[in-house]
C-alpha cells in the first residue's frame, strides 16, 4: 500500500462582522448629489473629487461635466472652466445633442473678448430654451405655470437681455453697427412676448429707450417695472434680486426720479445693510438732490441742500468704511465716492460726529465768502 496522505487543512480566511457584508460604491446620484452641496456651500476643491469619481464611472456624464466646469469657474480657474462647458456643446463629439443650454450661457459670458462668439452662444441657448418652454405649454397649463416654466422664461429673458447688452457695450464695434438699435428692439420684443411684464426686460427696454433720448418712455417702461413688485412683502420670492432694483435705481437717477429712487433703495437697505452699491447710490442720489435745491433755492422733499448735502456725506462715509472693510471689487464706486466727498468737503459738508450731531463748519451758501465753490 501507497502511504497514506496527511490530510491538510486549508486555513480559512479571517472574517469579521463587517468583512462578510460587500461594500457598495456610492451611486452617481448619491455622488451628483453630493457634489452639488458642496458646490452650494462653497467646497469648490471637495466638490471636484466627487465629481471626478463620477467621471471615472461616466465619462460622458453632461451634469458632472457642468458642475466640474462651476467649480473651476469659482476657483478662477477661467480656462480650465472654458474647456470644460467647451466639451459639452458642439462641434465636440461627447457634446449631448442638445448639449445643456446653462453651457452655451457660460459660454457666452466667457466669451467677453469676442463679442461675436458670445452671441451665438447666447442664441443657441435662446434657441434650445424655447424648444424646451413649447414642450412645457403644451403639456401644462397656460393659466397656472409651472415653476420649471417660470424658470425657463426668466432664462430666455436674461439670454436675451445679455444679447442687447453686447449690442450697446460701447467697448464693442459692435454698438456702432446700423443695425444695432433694430437688433435691440427685436431681442427686447422677444423678451416681453415670452414673458409679458418681466421686470428685467422692461428695465432693459428704457436702458435703450435712454440711449435713443427718449427718456419719457423710458420712465414709462421704468415705472411699469417697478409698479409689479414695488408693494410686494420683503420676502416674497416674486422681488427682484437687489442687483435688478440696483439697476433700476440708476435709471431713475439718470430721470431726476429721486424720491423713487429713494424708496427702491429703503428696500434694499432692509434687507441687505452692508451692500455696498446700495450706500454709494443713496449718497449720490442725496448729492444731486442737494446740487438741485442749491441750484434753485427751493427745498427738495421739505429738505435745505445742507440738510441734504449733510444726509449725502454720511451715506458716502458709510460706503467708503463698507467698501474697505470688505475690499469691495469695485473700484470706480470708491473713486467717485472719494471724488464726491471731496466736493462736499469744498462745500462746507463735514463728517457727523459718532453721536449722530452734525459737524461744525457749515457754511451757507449766502453767507460764505466764496459763493463760487460748486459740488458738481
Amino acid at each position: 500500500m501507497g502511504r497514506t496522505r496527511a490530510k491538510t487543512r486549508k486555513a480559512k480566511p479571517v472574517t469579521t462582522a463587517n468583512t462578510s457584508e460587500t461594500v457598495e460604491s456610492p451611486s452617481v446620484p448619491a455622488l451628483l448629489q453630493k457634489a452639488q452641496a458642496l458646490i452650494i456651500q462653497c467646497d469648490y476643491d471637495l466638490a471636484q473629487l466627487f465629481v471626478r469619481r463620477i467621471l471615472e464611472r461616466e465619462p460622458k456624464n453632461a451634469e458632472a461635466k457642468e458642475m466640474l466646469g462651476v467649480a473651476q469657474l469659482e476657483m478662477g480657474d477661467v480656462d480650465a472652466a472654458r474647456e470644460t462647458f467647451g466639451t459639452l456643446v458642439p462641434p465636440h463629439p461627447d457634446a449631448s445633442s442638445p448639449p445643456p443650454p446653462s453651457a452655451h450661457l457660460y459660454l457666452a459670458q466667457l466669451s467677453d473678448q469676442d463679442p461675436q462668439l458670445a452671441l451665438q452662444h447666447y442664441q443657441a441657448a435662446v434657441d434650445i430654451l424655447l424648444g424646451q418652454l413649447k414642450g412645457k405649454s403644451r403639456a401644462g397649463n397656460d393659466a397656472d405655470p409651472s415653476s420649471d416654466e417660470v424658470e425657463l422664461k426668466n432664462h430666455i429673458v436674461r439670454a436675451l437681455i445679455g444679447m442687447v447688452e453686447i449690442w450697446m457695450d460701447p467697448s464693442y464695434d459692435l454698438c456702432f453697427d446700423p443695425a444695432a438699435e433694430k437688433n435691440c428692439e427685436d431681442l427686447l420684443n422677444l423678451a416681453l412676448q415670452t414673458d409679458p411684464g418681466n421686470t428685467e426686460a422692461l428695465q432693459a427696454l428704457a436702458s435703450v429707450r435712454l440711449s435713443q433720448q427718449r427718456p419719457d418712455e423710458a420712465k414709462q417702461c421704468l415705472e411699469q417695472a417697478w409698479s409689479l413688485w414695488k408693494d410686494l412683502e420683503p420676502d416674497d420670492a416674486k422681488l427682484p434680486s437687489i442687483p435688478t432694483r440696483l439697476s433700476l435705481v440708476k435709471m431713475f437717477l439718470e430721470l431726476f426720479l429721486f424720491t423713487h429712487a429713494l424708496v427702491v433703495l429703503q428696500g434694499v437697505m432692509a434687507e441687505d445693510d452692508q451692500e455696498v452699491e446700495a450706500w454709494y447710490l443713496e449718497g449720490w442720489c442725496f448729492f444731486l438732490m442737494a446740487e438741485q435745491s442749491r441750484e434753485t433755492g427751493k427745498k427738495v422733499d421739505e429738505l435745505s441742500w445742507q440738510e441734504l448735502a449733510q444726509d449725502a456725506r454720511d451715506c458716502l462715509d458709510t460706503c467708503c468704511s463698507l467698501h474697505k472693510g470688505q475690499e469691495h471689487p469695485d473700484t470706480p464706486i470708491l473713486e467717485h465716492v472719494q471724488e464726491l466727498i471731496g466736493k462736499l468737503e469744498e462745500a462746507g459738508i463735514k463728517p457727523s460726529t459718532d453721536d449722530g450731531v452734525e459737524g461744525e463748519g457749515w457754511e451757507d451758501v449766502e453767507d460764505s465768502d466764496d459763493e463760487d465753490v460748486e459740488m458738481s
